[in-house]
């Protein structure tokens, strides 16, 4: 299973979704966009949107923090 999560520093969402993931045992990759442009060009592309969190379920995209997308695309 691959997870990605596009995020900024500043994003209560990024953080409630990394700590949910964290919690729920789920390892994933994080990339910060504020710091990284050739990441953030890449979530604009996968996704269509300049808001983060975007996460990447074995390419389900879930633009927000939305557990229920995120369950569904983990097949739990």
């Amino acid at each position: 299973m691959s997870v990605t999560i596009y995020t900024t520093p500043s994003c209560s969402y990024c953080r409630m979704a990394k700590d949910w993931f964290r919690q729920n045992g789920i390892s994933f990759t994080e990339y910060n966009v504020a710091a990284d442009m050739h990441r953030a060009e890449e979530m604009m592309h996968k996704s269509g949107q300049m808001g983060v969190p975007v996460i990447d379920v074995n390419g389900r995209i879930i633009v927000g923090f939305n557990k229920l997308e995120i369950e569904r695309a983990l097949h739990r």
